[in-house]
């Protein structure tokens, strides 16, 4: 009998671990799961944080204008090519574009977005300038304009990276019409200041955003800042948001300011702002040094840590100050300009006169002359010609002689 009380002692344990199972077992593979996920998008985060190389002003006008890139272009091509590649490069980079993401890991990221907000400002500028640059047909332009528009943040019908690649087509088609012998180019000068004026504004806002987050506005004194016409001061947590769009606002504004010298490059010597341009050029490339600090750090003074944002909001200021230079030189080249312009419009009679007035001079004296010399000739002949008086005297005379 014992052994069919083992027997039933199995068949009720079997029984029971049916009816009620152990699922212990299973959080080991969720686990597993779990952990490889989170590894995955820790390194997929990495790798779209990595800021895109910026693009060979040089190569690019070519490259984008396909079999077209050896024949003739007129001014603006390089400008409108860059804008082009820029703008493509926020939905072609690794990852795509991410200020839209509505899952991780684009969801966790907070730079790259930010560094994606400040290229997209700048692509913004540039595109409204371009119509007031080209003197012909503005449709292609002010297609690309719509598709910049907004916030950057919609990601439903119309998605943000549709309305780029928009852009980008339109922007693509203007570059065709720039191509040809028979092509004509941007007007010379036309719109720079009202993108220059633009930017200002930008750079101005970020230095005093960055400012605000560098703790304590002594430390400003340097930057030429006004403590009290400083913003809010920007929370801890969203120090490196602001910083992040700075270095986008960088990245963009040194290939704009190469594109656009390639093309302006007379106007440009000819307001002797030159100099200044490629300063700017070099300031704005400086905010784009490697950060080798996993963290955006801003630290307090000579502490043991490294302030970020004020060596980020420096660069910033002094881009500001050279803009704004910039346009006030351009500005005045232009009154130059247009006052020559005035010069030479006066009325052509006025050298004509004078011109009359002194080969007339020695001719007037000529004729007086002449007039002289007829006169002296008549006079010397009167005094040989007896006069009428003198003919009848003389006359009667011999008359009288004759009688006698």
């Amino acid at each position: 009998m014992a052994w069919m009380g083992s027997s039933d002692a199995k068949r009720r344990k079997k029984i029971e671990a049916l009816e009620r199972p152990d699922y212990g077992w299973i959080w080991k593979p969720l686990l597993a799961l779990l952990v490889i996920y989170l590894v995955v998008t820790l390194a997929l985060g990495i790798w779209w944080s990595r800021t895109p190389a910026p693009h060979s002003v040089e190569r690019v006008p070519m490259e984008r204008r396909g079999d077209a890139g050896s024949e003739p272009a007129a001014r603006g091509v390089v400008t409108v090519a860059t804008l082009a590649s820029i703008v493509e490069t926020l939905y072609d980079k690794p990852g795509g574009y991410l200020r839209n993401d509505r899952l991780p890991p684009g969801l966790w990221l907070d730079n790259m977005p930010s560094w994606e907000q400040g290229v997209l400002n700048q692509a913004k500028n540039l595109a409204r300038a371009l119509p007031s640059m080209n003197p012909g047909e503005v449709e292609h332009l002010e297609q690309a304009v719509r598709g910049l528009a907004g916030d950057g943040l919609d990601w439903y019908r119309p998605a943000t990276e549709d309305r780029l690649m928009s852009a980008v087509t339109a922007l693509d088609r203007q570059l065709m019409a720039l191509s040809g012998m028979e092509a004509e180019g941007f007007v010379p000068g036309a719109g720079l200041r009202r993108w220059l004026a633009d930017v200002r504004v930008d750079l101005d806002d970020l230095s005093l955003r960055l400012a605000s987050g560098a703790g304590g506005h002594q430390l400003l004194q340097e930057l030429a800042i006004d403590g009290e016409a400083l913003p809010e001061g920007t929370p801890w947590y969203r120090v490196d948001n602001v910083f992040f769009e700075a270095r986008g606002t960088g990245w963009a504004l040194v290939q704009m300011l190469e594109g656009v010298q390639r093309d302006q490059a007379d106007v440009l010597g000819a307001a002797e702002v030159v100099e200044q341009w490629e300063r700017l050029r070099a300031e704005l490339a400086m905010t784009q040094r490697r950060l080798w600090s996993p963290v955006v750090m801003s630290g307090q003074g000579f502490g043991p840590f490294a302030n970020h944002t004020l060596v980020m909001a420096h660069h910033i200021s002094r881009a500001r100050d050279l803009v704004e230079s910039i346009i006030t030189r351009l500005a005045e080249s232009a009154e130059q300009e247009v006052a020559g312009e005035a010069v030479q419009q006066a009325p052509a009679s006025e050298p004509e006169v004078l011109d009359v007035e002194r080969n007339a001079q020695p001719e007037q004296e000529a004729a007086d002359q002449q007039e002289v010399e007829q006169g002296t000739e008549q006079g010397a002949e009167q005094d040989q010609t007896p006069s009428l008086d003198d003919q009848v005297g003389s006359e009667t005379q011999e008359g009288q002689a004759a009688e006698q």
